[in-house]
């Protein structure tokens, strides 16, 4: 496992009294699988938009924070919680009709076959769910995913996260596939060979005697290294795992809620229809809001044998914030901005990349881009320590990223849906300036 842009306990010594006191405090209280970011963890009182503030007061331009997607603290958003909660907070065995008003507006962005909508709290019960159904449907317990996937932290969504390192785990039975990766690969046809690999762990599925349940995937494949092009590529991929009975689940809580600004979920790019839809992180701009699309077939059918029950999930208050995202997502006409500002952020990349040879392919997806970075200009050489570097340099800057990718060399960036062309201008600078003068040499 490779532990990408996480603090080092050994470096303690170099970090002022009082962030060395609260680090030890930390650890001592909540042990040491939480982990910080930054070689200097930043200790973080207050947002506002697109910006951070730090407890010694300086601010940051935060591209990384995907879960409020709309900005720190949206007024609009604060006020639709701080009514309901004074009005009502409760779960969904009674009848209340915001609930329902905001499962038929979800449900109207999705495709028409995905008709009906389960609540959670967070994208790995999401997740979770979504596996018990699809192996409940099929009866089986193999399932696909890619080679540095990252789908949830319970004890089924982990075993299908390979980024997180080796999960003990009895099911599911998880078979990966290669990224579907185009830099490096010349005339690669990207859908065709993500295809292949998937026909190759059937092959290893049904030689092991495993029966197939689910091709769970994010659209984006932003742990792998941030992937979307072709739009369209998925398709081939799709149709082999359907062949084989498995139960299609596209994992959203990262490119969906329009983070690709060209629609408003990630699988939409490449006009397929999963079996399952997946949500959470921006779909309540911090507040714990989750939750699946499906088929109705697969959901009544689970039903008539599993009673399910999620106390906090679909509760009022979350009701009321998730309809006030979708309004603000609408109102401030979010996808719009995110294709524009995303276009631009794409092509300053671009053009940096003119005079830095050590960013070897820029991604960019809406407001979602991976900057692979590289030594020399050479795909096979990846900058993995350079990279760490340039993650840190950015928060020296005032700008906060972070990294993926197996080879730990693509910087993720991610930023509020409300990011203007002058916080590009900024983010670029302070690029530009780290790529200059920081120590490449790995």
């Amino acid at each position: 496992m490779k532990t990408i842009n996480a603090f080092d306990p050994a470096a303690m010594g170099d970090l002022p009294a009082r962030r060395q006191a609260l680090i030890r405090r930390r650890e001592a209280l909540l042990g040491p699988a939480y982990r910080l970011f930054y070689q200097d963890p930043v200790e973080l009182v207050r947002g506002e938009g697109v910006w951070v503030w730090d407890a010694e007061g300086k601010r940051y331009l935060d591209a990384y924070n995907n879960v409020v997607s709309l900005g720190h603290c949206h007024p609009q958003v604060l006020q639709a919680l701080q009514t309901q909660a004074a009005l009502l907070n409760t779960h969904t065995r009674y009848l209340n009709e915001t609930l329902l008003d905001y499962a038929e507006r979800l449900l109207a962005t999705h495709h028409a076959s995905l008709n009906r909508i389960m609540f959670t709290c967070t994208g790995s019960e999401a997740n979770d769910l979504a596996l018990r159904l699809a192996q409940f449907h099929t009866g089986g317990t193999g399932v696909i995913v890619t080679e540095w996937a990252y789908h949830g932290v319970t004890q089924t969504t982990s075993a299908c996260s390979p980024s997180l390192g080796n999960i003990a785990s009895g099911l599911p039975q998880v078979y990966t596939v290669p990224a579907p990766r185009a830099y490096g690969v010349p005339g690669a046809d990207v859908g065709a060979a993500f295809a292949a690999g998937v026909d190759v762990a059937l092959a290893r599925m049904q030689a092991d005697g495993v029966r197939p349940a689910a091709f769970l995937f994010d659209s984006l494949f932003t742990s792998d290294g941030v992937y979307g092009a072709p739009a369209g590529f998925l398709a081939a991929a799709v149709a082999r795992a359907r062949a084989a009975g498995m139960v299609v689940i596209a994992d959203e809580v990262q490119p969906g809620f329009g983070r690709t600004g060209t629609h408003m979920w990630g699988y939409q790019r490449h006009a397929i229809a999963p079996d399952i839809v997946t949500l959470g992180k921006p779909m309540g701009n911090g507040h714990p809001l989750a939750g699946l699309c499906a088929r109705h077939d697969l959901l009544d059918a689970f039903a008539r044998e599993t009673r399910y029950f999620n106390t906090f999930g679909g509760n009022t208050v979350s009701a009321a914030v998730g309809m006030a995202v979708l309004d603000v997502l609408e109102g401030e006409h979010l996808l719009q901005n995110a294709q524009a500002q995303g276009q631009y952020f794409g092509q300053c990349l671009q053009a940096l990349a003119q005079r830095h040879d050590c960013i070897g392919d820029v991604r960019q997806f809406g407001l979602f881009l991976g900057v692979e970075l590289v030594q020399g200009g050479d795909p096979s050489r990846p900058a993995a320590g350079f990279t760490t570097r340039v993650v840190n340099g950015m928060k020296a800057r005032g700008v906060l990223i972070s990294a993926c990718s197996p080879r730990a060399n693509v910087l993720k960036i991610r930023p509020p849906l409300v990011l203007q062309r002058e916080h590009v201008d900024f983010f670029i600078d302070a690029l530009d300036d780290c790529l200059t003068h920081l120590p490449q040499a790995d």
